[in-house]
């Protein structure tokens, strides 16, 4: 619903690593007035990190996996980008301007190109200050939205591009009627790495029973409908079930030297511990609907 036709997909170069211990301090004291947490803070950022059984110090930089690094990461942002992009919206942007952050990954979506460019290139002066830089080579902005396709083929390029965010892909479609309709699938890479995983647990548990096994796979499968369940992925939550029913299987025929399981006999398992693929989140025009009245 919102006019958007140009997409940044952008992607900050090392941030965790890039984070100005000074600048940190002062955007958690705008929050925080206990000189003990910030003590406490100062100490936790300069105990250093142990690496291949020596420690290493740094001078700027929050440890990423590190319990604090998501809550502290998520301040600097705050204070270096999102106050920052809320001002540039009012003062600078020509047309609509939508912003989508989650942790260091951000979407920003524009409608008119100019406007995209110039927020590149204010953003880069915006980061430099902080010590912040985006990465050239992951950084890209392209046409997308309800225009993209009809765009580019006037001009004779192929079908719009397509980003990544958040473990999905997405992409510019079509609904039944023909209308545009924003797709989400889940991303290839991140599925074939599940199922790898996966895999390797399997072959863990190869001498645990059935049941057991089944009420592990079961919330396993439970989880990623919740996440991935979106309108359009069905196929992919389908594609999932269905490798997962086959590694099991064949950990299954691998347990002992006799007769092994025939596909017939593993339906009925899957059946029983299996949860099908089914749809958990409704379209946005439902869980919104305030949005799609105006």
């Amino acid at each position: 619903m919102k006019k958007v036709n140009w997409i940044l997909d952008a992607d900050i170069r090392d941030y965790f690593g890039s984070i100005r211990f000074e600048h940190l301090i002062e955007f958690v004291e705008r929050r925080i007035a206990d000189k003990r947490v910030i003590h406490l803070i100062q100490k936790w950022l300069g105990a250093g990190v142990l690496e291949d059984g020596k420690v290493k110090y740094a001078e700027q930089g929050s440890p990423q996996g590190a319990s604090m690094s998501p809550l502290l990461a998520n301040i600097y942002l705050h204070y270096v980008y999102d106050q920052w992009i809320q001002e540039w919206r009012k003062k600078q942007a020509r047309g609509e301007v939508i912003i989508v952050r989650f942790a260091d990954d951000t979407i920003t979506g524009f409608q008119y190109q100019d406007d995209a460019r110039r927020f590149v290139a204010d953003l880069n002066e915006q980061f430099a200050r902080f010590g912040l830089e985006l990465h050239p080579q992951k950084t890209r902005l392209i046409e997308f939205g309800r225009f993209a396709a009809k765009s580019r083929s006037q001009r004779g390029e192929g079908k719009p591009e397509t980003f990544t965010f958040l473990g999905f892909t997405h992409i510019c479609g079509k609904s039944r009627n023909g209308n545009f309709q924003l797709k989400r699938q889940t991303i290839g890479k991140k599925m074939r790495a599940k199922l790898d995983s996966i895999k390797q647990e399997l072959h863990k548990r190869i001498n645990e029973p059935i049941f057991a096994v089944g009420m592990w796979l079961s919330k396993v499968l439970h989880g990623h409908y919740h996440y991935y369940g979106v309108p359009g992925n069905y196929a992919a939550l389908h594609l999932f079930r269905e490798q997962i029913v086959i590694a099991w299987m064949r950990c299954l025929n691998r347990r002992s030297q006799r007769r092994g399981i025939i596909w017939e006999q593993m339906a009925e398992i899957a059946e029983r511990w299996l949860p099908l693929p089914h749809i958990k989140h409704p379209y946005p025009s439902e869980r919104f609907p305030r949005l799609y009245l105006r």
